[in-house]
């Protein structure tokens, strides 16, 4: 596998122009050379002639189908990762695809930030598949230049990231590691008994019955978890040290550090519990709307495009909801990755009004924009990151403001702070519920939200990325008379 290029090259083949132009734009702010495709064909081409390495691919295109397009591609590249992109009516043509070597897929229509996740998931993947083959690389040249036997057999194990006891037949300790010391929190040396070194009787036991052989017919290695007094948990896996002929020559047990492990199954756990709260009642709606389309054709055609379009809207909530979890999982996780560079903030906000004015449009609202009159000063920020706050934001505001409403963005400079202000005329936020708003999972329900999609997740992404970037975020609202979120931001210098 060659070393990546600076920018990945990406092809976006799909017959609506609307969406390549949307994709192109999105994605090249992630860095990306991006190449389109109206038509198979000349996906095909473009991907003999460049080096791409991602494909946005739609299954739905006059000519020559999706499907084929992938079977081309496979033949061509194996290592080309493809993404299909379906319409609603072609999920299960999606499924296909992924059976015939799609690495994921994203359903029409949809979000900027879902376009975001899944195409940085996909490059995450090359860039482990490249790192996989270097390290590969580097180990053979490492153990190829090691001199003796003995040497590189130390070098090895000093060396590994987890910690490594070999015993012999009489359950002596033979060769120990510098992790499994620090695991322990002695300047242990080899050659006294395993219960030297461990205190727990039934570990030593396994290692003992290990090394001397006496366990059950075929079995020849254990997993065994022990924990330690200072709350640390390790995960001791063992394997017999068998000759060339097959005999036992003692066993070497191998000690993994799993004490954030268990933290995060606890979390798994209690996320898994509240995603399996939300989403069993739109699933069930879904499926009984559904049912009644199927049990009872005779209804008026308008009744039936009704709760189908109801279901889709469940079902894009459903997707909304993944994004917003893996979003927010990976801010608290520490895994996002800023590009600082020098941004306009009027640009960043002019691209996002004017990618969500189509929304805004379908429900008769008018959304304005009004730019500070003066030049705003440049500050150091992650594009990704001011889209995903403003995005957010404004969505929310269109989400939440009725049918005819009005939202209003203004920029501006104050002191040592750019703000922007969101605001609506809609729904309005009750004062009890100001300071539960940015709480994961928290949604405002009454009468007039009831049908407004969403996860409870956004404002707390907004608010963990205006934090991190030193900044501050504030709410005003009247229920019933709209809402102002009001974003400060600070001036960074040059250096």
């Amino acid at each position: 596998m060659n070393e990546p290029e600076n920018r990945i090259k990406i092809l976006a083949v799909d017959d609506e122009r609307d969406i390549r132009e949307g994709c192109e734009r999105i994605l090249t702010r992630l860095d990306f050379h991006v190449f389109t495709a109206s038509r198979g064909e000349e996906a095909l081409a473009i991907v003999q002639k460049e080096n791409i390495a991602i494909v946005l691919l739609d299954l739905k295109m006059p000519g020559m189908d999706g499907i084929e397009v992938l079977h081309r591609i496979r033949e061509f590249n194996q290592n080309i990762v493809v993404i299909v992109v379906t319409g609603f009516a072609t999920v299960a043509t999606a499924i296909e695809a992924m059976k015939k070597g799609a690495y994921d897929f994203i359903p029409k229509p949809f979000e900027p930030e879902q376009l975001r996740i899944v195409v940085k998931r996909a490059r995450e993947k090359l860039r482990l598949e490249y790192e996989a083959e270097k390290l590969k690389q580097e180990r053979a040249r490492t153990l190829a230049d090691l001199g003796m036997e003995k040497s590189r057999i130390r070098t090895i194990i000093e060396s590994l990231p987890n910690g490594i006891v070999v015993t012999n037949t009489a359950c002596q300790v033979v060769l120990i590691n510098p992790i499994f010391c620090k695991y322990l929190g002695f300047d242990l040396k080899p050659g006294e008994s395993i219960d030297h070194y461990i205190k727990d009787e039934t570990l030593c036991t396994l290692i003992q019955r290990l090394s001397q052989n006496t366990m059950e017919a075929n079995e020849k290695k254990f997993k065994y978890e022990l924990q330690l007094d200072n709350h640390v948990y390790l995960l001791a896996e063992g394997q017999q040290v068998l000759s060339e002929d097959g005999d036992c020559l003692g066993a070497v047990v191998m000690f993994m550090d799993i004490t954030e492990m268990k933290a995060l199954n606890q979390m798994k756990s209690d996320f898994v519990a509240k995603v399996s709260h939300d989403l069993r009642s739109p699933l069930t709606t879904i499926h009984e709307q559904l049912s009644t389309v199927l049990n009872d054709m005779e209804g008026l055609k308008e009744y039936y495009v009704r709760i189908l379009t109801r279901a889709k809207e469940k079902t894009h909530g459903l997707i909304t909801m993944i994004a917003d979890l893996l979003d927010i999982s990976r801010i608290e996780a520490g895994m996002v990755h800023h590009r600082l560079e020098p941004v306009n903030i009027n640009n960043v906000l002019k691209s996002i009004i004017e990618f969500l004015d189509t929304q805004a449009k379908h429900k008769q609202q008018t959304l304005i924009f009004q730019p500070n009159t003066e030049s705003l000063p440049e500050i150091i920020a992650d594009m990704e990151s001011l889209d995903s706050i403003f995005g957010n934001l404004i969505s929310n505001a269109i989400n939440y403001t009725q049918e005819g409403g009005e939202i209003i963005v203004k920029s501006s400079i104050v002191q040592d702070h750019i703000c922007v202000e969101v605001k609506d005329n809609g729904y309005g936020i009750e004062s009890q519920y100001h300071e539960k708003i940015f709480d994961k999972f928290f949604r405002v329900k009454n009468e007039k939200t009831r049908y407004a999609i969403g996860t409870g997740l956004g404002l707390p992404i907004v608010k963990a990325l205006v934090e991190g970037m030193k900044g501050q975020i504030s709410l005003e609202s009247d229920y019933g008379k709209g809402s102002s979120f009001l974003v400060k931001l600070p001036i960074n210098s040059p250096k």
